[in-house]
C-alpha cells in the first residue's frame, strides 16, 4: 500500500514498521465485507456512480474531510468495491477522535449520526443543508492510534426507493424522476404544475403535469405521455426527453441519457 505518487507535499511519511502494518492490515480484509470481517467492520454503502451531481458533491466533501483529518493518501482496498473517484486516508489517529472531527466540520449536513459495526463507522452525508446525500464517510480501525477514512458517493435512500404511484402516470411505461437529470438537464418548477427543462446547450421545453402539449422554441411539441408529480419532484416520461434533443441508450440495467456533451446514468421508474 503506497502514498498517492501526486501527493508528495503531504508531510506525513510512514516507517517501514508502519508501512508494513497497513499493508497487513488491508490485505488480511480488516475491511473487507464478508465472513472473516462481519465483526470488524460495516459493509460500505453500495456507492453511486450514475449521477454527475452525486459525484461532484462526493469530490467536494472529500476535500473537506481530507483538510480536516490531514491524513495520507493510499490505495483503497480492491475489496471494498469502491467508485474510481474514491478517496482513502491513512491516518495516525483514533477512530474515537476521528469521529467528533468530521461529524463538526460536517455539521447540519449529515443523516442523522455515526453508525458503527465493530471497528468500523459510517456517515453519510449532503454537499449543503437541506440537499440530496452525496456521500458516505466510513472510518475503520487499524489499531488503537492508526485509521482508514474512506470517502466516496453514496445515494440517498429516497432516490433509491421506488415513489409510489402518483396519479396521472401509466403503468408499465418507464419515467425518471426531474432531480435523476442533474448534470444533463436542469429543471425547474414555474409553479402551478408548470415545468421548464434546459439542457447546457439551450435547448428548453415547457411542460405541464398532465398534459401532452409542451412548448419549445419552435413552437408546441406532444409528448409520448403527459408529466406527472408525486407533489415533490417531476415525474416525466422517459421517451419525452428526444423532445430536448437527447438520446437515450440501454447501458446494462441502466440507461445513459446524453445530451449535447453531457450525459448521465440513470434507471427508470416503471410504475
Amino acid at each position: 500500500m503506497s502514498p498517492h505518487p501526486n501527493l508528495p507535499h503531504l508531510p506525513f511519511r510512514r516507517t517501514p514498521a508502519q508501512a508494513l502494518f497497513l499493508s497487513a492490515a488491508l490485505s488480511l480484509g480488516v475491511l473487507l465485507p464478508g465472513a472473516a470481517s462481519a465483526q470488524t467492520a460495516a459493509p460500505a454503502p453500495k456507492p453511486a456512480t450514475s449521477s454527475a451531481a452525486t459525484t461532484e458533491a462526493a469530490s467536494a466533501i472529500a476535500i473537506e474531510v481530507s483538510a480536516a483529518v490531514k491524513g495520507q493518501i493510499v490505495s483503497c482496498p480492491t475489496g471494498l468495491k469502491l467508485s474510481p473517484r474514491a478517496v482513502c486516508l491513512y491516518v495516525p489517529s483514533s477512530v474515537a477522535s476521528l469521529r467528533p472531527l468530521i461529524a463538526g466540520k460536517l455539521s447540519g449536513r449529515t443523516a442523522g449520526g455515526w453508525k458503527t459495526s465493530g471497528k468500523a463507522s459510517t456517515l453519510l452525508v449532503s454537499q449543503k443543508a437541506g440537499g440530496p446525500l452525496g456521500a458516505f464517510v466510513l472510518l475503520s480501525a487499524l489499531n488503537d492510534k492508526e485509521s482508514l477514512v474512506v470517502v466516496d458517493a453514496a445515494q440517498a435512500k429516497v432516490s433509491a426507493a421506488k415513489p409510489a404511484t402518483p396519479a396521472g402516470v401509466t403503468k408499465g411505461q418507464p419515467y425518471v424522476l426531474g432531480r435523476d437529470l442533474a448534470g444533463v438537464v436542469s429543471v425547474t418548477s414555474q409553479g402551478g404544475g408548470n415545468y421548464r427543462l434546459t439542457t447546457e446547450d439551450g435547448s428548453v421545453l415547457t411542460v405541464t403535469v398532465g398534459r401532452k402539449a409542451a412548448q419549445t422554441s419552435n413552437g408546441t411539441v406532444e409528448l409520448p405521455l403527459a408529466p406527472a408529480t408525486d407533489g415533490t419532484n417531476l415525474i416525466f416520461p422517459l421517451d419525452g426527453l428526444r423532445s430536448l434533443g437527447c438520446t437515450v441508450t440501454p447501458a446494462g440495467t441502466n440507461l445513459t441519457v446524453a445530451c449535447g456533451a453531457d450525459s448521465v446514468g440513470l434507471r427508470p421508474i416503471v410504475f
